[in-house]
C-alpha cells in the first residue's frame, strides 16, 4: 500500500485497532498461490491445508454474476474447491432476489451438506435461512453481506467497507491537502446496503481529518448503466470538481463513459474494488482515475478453506486457537501507477 506515514497515523487513529482486534488476517494461513489474471481469482494451499482429509460437501451460492466483482467471487470460489480431492462444491443458484435465494437454500439445507459458503441477496433477509441451516448442524460461512445475527453463521469472512472509504478519504485528502474548499463528489454503489453505508462514513471520517466535505453524492447501484447515469448527474449538478470517490469499479466503466463524454478533466478519481479495467486505466494515464482501493474477491478462496476446516474439524495451521476464526476482515489497499504492477494480476475483470 503506498501511503505515507501520515496517512498511516492518521489511519490508525480512526480505526483504533479495530480491524485487527476483531478479526484476523488469513494470508499467513496458506502459500504457493496460483493467480488468473482474467477471472481474478487466486487460489492458495500449502502442506497442512492440502493433505486430504475427510470427504465434505460444501453448498456455494452467490448472487448472478451480473458484473465483474460477483462473477470473481463466484470464479474463486470454484477454482478453491477444486484445488481440494477431498471437497466436492454444489453450487445453489441464488435467483433474482432474496426470496428466490432462500428458496435455493431451503432445498439444499435438506440435502445435508457438511458446509455451506453464501454470499447473500441481503443479508438481514437471508439471516434466517443462516440460523436455519446452522440448527440443522451445517457450517455456514457468510461471505461479505453480514446476517443481522452473528449467531446464523460460523464464521464470517468480508472486506473492510470502513477502511476501503478511510483508504481513499486519505488519498484524496492527501492530494488536496491544505485545499479545504475543494469540491468532492462520491458515487456510491446501493445506498440501502449496509456495505455502502459503511464505505461512505469511512470516506467523510477521513476526510474529516483534512477540513474536507463531500460535497456532491450521487447513487448508482454497482452496473455501468446506472454508474454512467449518476455519473452525468453529478457533473451536471457539480460545474467545476477537485476529485471524486467512486465506490466500484464495474459501475466505474459508466463513471468513466459519462466522464469522457462530458470531456470533463480537471479532477482526478478514485475507484474501489481493484478491477482489471481500473488498474489498466491507472497504470497507462489515459483517464482521471489515478487510483483505485481494494475490495478483494479473493475472499471466496478463502472462504472455502475455512468452510473446509471447519467441517473436517480443524484449525487454522498458523494459529494456536483449535478453530478457525470468527470473524475475518480483509483489508483495504490503495494501487497507484507506482505499485499497480504488483496487483495486476489479482484484477478481475468487469
Amino acid at each position: 500500500m503506498s501511503a505515507s506515514s501520515g496517512d498511516m497515523s492518521r489511519r490508525k487513529l480512526l480505526l483504533g485497532g479495530a480491524a485487527l482486534g476483531a478479526g484476523a488476517l488469513l494470508a499467513g494461513c496458506t502459500s504457493n498461490d496460483t493467480k488468473d489474471s482474467d477471472t481474478g481469482t487466486n487460489t492458495k494451499v500449502n502442506a497442512a491445508t492440502e493433505a486430504p482429509g475427510k470427504a465434505v460437501t460444501i453448498g456455494f451460492s452467490a448472487p448472478a454474476a451480473d458484473h465483474g466483482w460477483i462473477g470473481a467471487i463466484t470464479a474463486n470460489a470454484k477454482a478453491q474447491a477444486a484445488k481440494f480431492s477431498d471437497v466436492t462444491l454444489k453450487v445453489v443458484d441464488a435467483g433474482k432476489d432474496a426470496p428466490a435465494q432462500i428458496a435455493a437454500l431451503d432445498t439444499l439445507i435438506g440435502s445435508k451438506p457438511d458446509a455451506i459458503v453464501l454470499l447473500p441477496q441481503d443479508g438481514a433477509q437471508l439471516t434466517e435461512i443462516g440460523r436455519k441451516a446452522t440448527a440443522a448442524g451445517i457450517i455456514v460461512i457468510n461471505l461479505d453481506r453480514e446476517f443481522s445475527d452473528p449467531a446464523a453463521s460460523f464464521s464470517l469472512i468480508k472486506g473492510d467497507n470502513y477502511g476501503m472509504g478511510i483508504a481513499a478519504g486519505h488519498f484524496i485528502g492527501e492530494k488536496l491537502k491544505g485545499k479545504t474548499d475543494a469540491v468532492i463528489g462520491e458515487i456510491p454503489g446501493i445506498d440501502e446496503l449496509q456495505l455502502t453505508k459503511d464505505r461512505s462514513k469511512g470516506f467523510a471520517d477521513a476526510l474529516k481529518t483534512y477540513g474536507l466535505t463531500v460535497k456532491h453524492r450521487v447513487a448508482a447501484g454497482f452496473t455501468v448503466e446506472s454508474g454512467q447515469k449518476a455519473a452525468a448527474n453529478l457533473l451536471q449538478a457539480a460545474p467545476k470538481l477537485d476529485a471524486v470517490w467512486n465506490h466500484d469499479d464495474d459501475q466505474g466503466v459508466g463513471v468513466l463513459a459519462a466522464i469522457q463524454q462530458a470531456n470533463r478533466k480537471e479532477f482526478f478519481m478514485v475507484g474501489g474494488a481493484g478491477s482489471r479495467d481500473a488498474m489498466d486505466h491507472i497504470k497507462a494515464g489515459d483517464t482521471v482515475l489515478t487510483a483505485t482501493v481494494t475490495y478483494p474477491p479473493s475472499m471466496a478462496s478463502s472462504a472455502i478453506i475455512l468452510a473446509r476446516l471447519a467441517a473436517q474439524g480443524k484449525g487454522m495451521g498458523d494459529l494456536v486457537e483449535l478453530q478457525v476464526p470468527k470473524l475475518i476482515v480483509l483489508q483495504s489497499e490503495t494501487i497507484t501507477k507506482d505499485n499497480v504492477d504488483k496487483y495486476l494480476p489479482l484484477g478481475f475483470k468487469s
